[in-house]
């Protein structure tokens, strides 16, 4: 594979999903649909915008739902691949066994966050749906940033979170209650801070959201960011997404797509599957 610094050719852009028994099936689906529906040319149905691979520790898992879904590989294939996947996707449902015994995708998780900490050129997302947040809070990737989970799940994360930063000596996570996801770590040229109404500073995390944008993807930016100035960022300049309950998956996953391919890419999609995107929020990061 091809090093890719930025999502810029177009060559698929590699997602890793990491499944844990009693997984939520919409969490997985969601955002997978999304994905496969992604295309860089939308006159060419060729031109697929992302190959995605599930990983699991054994060949079936079975989902929350019942449902069995075959893995493509191992958690140890997945270690041995790892620095061949742009966006690794953590999703909810069965969270709470791990958070209480440990186990795989939480090591994998700080494996992805060392990747980038090491080599802040290469591009790189960690997205979360649903409680798949709380595994975040556990490994402490989420403090110094702002995050959000499923509702009902709030008190556990902020919990987590304030764990994680009293174990690490490390700053506190700024929960957001009312948004649909939440992104760190800003990429590209999104205009004047004071100007751009669709960044969302720190001091604004508990105010409502309505519905900002973010950044544009970096087909649309006319200035390409610094490495020096990634490399200097929370964990090496790592883009991290949370969403907020199931559905809300989908609405980052067109996030997602918007970012790294384009904002018509990410509306066909949602025209294509008949879905009202629901926008997020993004916070301010060191390169804005």
């Amino acid at each position: 594979m091809a090093n890719k610094n930025s999502a810029v050719s177009d060559e698929p852009i590699e997602v890793l999903f990491a499944l844990q028994p009693k997984f939520n099936l919409t969490d997985l689906a969601g955002p997978l649909e999304a994905l496969a529906w992604a295309q860089h040319d939308a006159n060419d149905a060729s031109s697929k915008a992302f190959e995605c691979t599930l990983a699991a520790a054994e060949p079936k898992v079975l989902s929350n739902q019942g449902v069995v879904v075959g893995s493509q590989i191992s958690y140890k294939e997945a270690y041995d691949r790892l620095n061949d996947f742009d966006v690794l996707v953590i999703i909810g449902g069965g969270v709470e066994e791990l958070l209480k015994e440990g186990g795989e995708p939480l090591s994998l998780i700080l494996a992805y966050a060392e990747l980038q900490k090491n080599d802040p050129g290469r591009e790189r997302t960690l997205f979360s749906v649903c409680t798949g947040s709380l595994l975040l809070a556990k490994q402490g990737i989420l403090s110094g940033l702002s995050a959000t989970t499923h509702p009902y799940y709030m008190t556990k994360f902020e919990i987590l979170c304030s764990e994680a930063a009293t174990r690490n000596l490390a700053e506190r996570t700024d929960v957001v209650e009312d948004a649909r996801y939440v992104v760190n770590n800003l990429r590209f040229d999104i205009g004047d801070e004071d100007e751009n109404p669709y960044i969302r500073r720190k001091s604004d995390a508990r105010r409502p959201s309505h519905g900002r944008k973010g950044s544009m993807s970096f087909k649309s930016a006319t200035r390409r960011e610094s490495i020096a100035r990634r490399a200097a960022m929370r964990l090496g300049g790592l883009r991290v997404i949370t969403s907020g309950g199931v559905s809300a998956g989908v609405d980052a996953a067109l996030y997602l797509i918007s970012a790294l391919v384009s904002d018509d890419s990410a509306a066909e999609v949602a025209r294509v599957m008949q879905w009202t995107w629901n926008k997020g929020i993004v916070v301010d990061g060191l390169d804005v």
